[in-house]
């Protein structure tokens, strides 16, 4: 649990940063960013609806494992824009994809046994890149740290926003 708490609090330190770099991004955009960020885990939803399950049902050939990929998490943050208002889709895909990117790159950073990242560009390429082997997903360093950086964060986006005391020698 540690690694999906540590993909929704970068998303957050993404999300309010850019929030603050752009005054035009608000609380709703953090949330697409962090979103975002757990949207390759919905490759988890196998442990509801197994692969054999589902290629049964279907009567073909099934894996959710796609969902964990570059193209798996385009097409899925896609149709989530596509939830949203015209006005709002292209601003949402990015956030979006900001979220998405985080995901990709904390997992790459994870410590494997064969010292190979997932395939992350499947179906254009079988490459396996090198995996960063910083921790485990089930380390709880990472979300400390990442817990850390969003209080900062936090501290931050709330002393910028606070009304400034005028003095009363005005």
């Amino acid at each position: 649990m540690a690694d999906v708490l540590t993909h929704v609090l970068v998303g957050y330190i993404l999300g309010t940063l850019l929030s603050i770099r752009y005054e035009s991004l608000r609380s709703a955009h953090v949330t697409l960013v962090m979103i975002g960020a757990l949207t390759p885990d919905l490759v988890k939803i196998q442990l509801i609806a197994p692969d054999e399950r589902v290629a049964e049902t279907l009567g073909v050939a099934f894996s959710w494992s796609s969902l964990h990929t570059f193209v798996g998490s385009v097409l899925l943050i896609g149709l989530g824009a596509l939830l949203l208002g015209p006005a709002h889709r292209k601003q949402a895909f990015a956030l979006f994809a900001v979220g998405v990117l985080s995901h990709h790159i904390l997992d790459i950073l994870l410590l494997t046994p064969t010292g190979e990242a997932y395939t992350v560009f499947w179906p254009f390429l079988q490459y396996r890149p090198p995996a960063g082997d910083l921790y485990l997903s089930s380390d709880r360093w990472p979300a400390l740290v990442a817990s850390c950086g969003a209080l900062l964060v936090w501290i931050v986006s709330r002393r910028r926003d606070s009304p400034t005391e005028t003095s009363a020698i005005d």
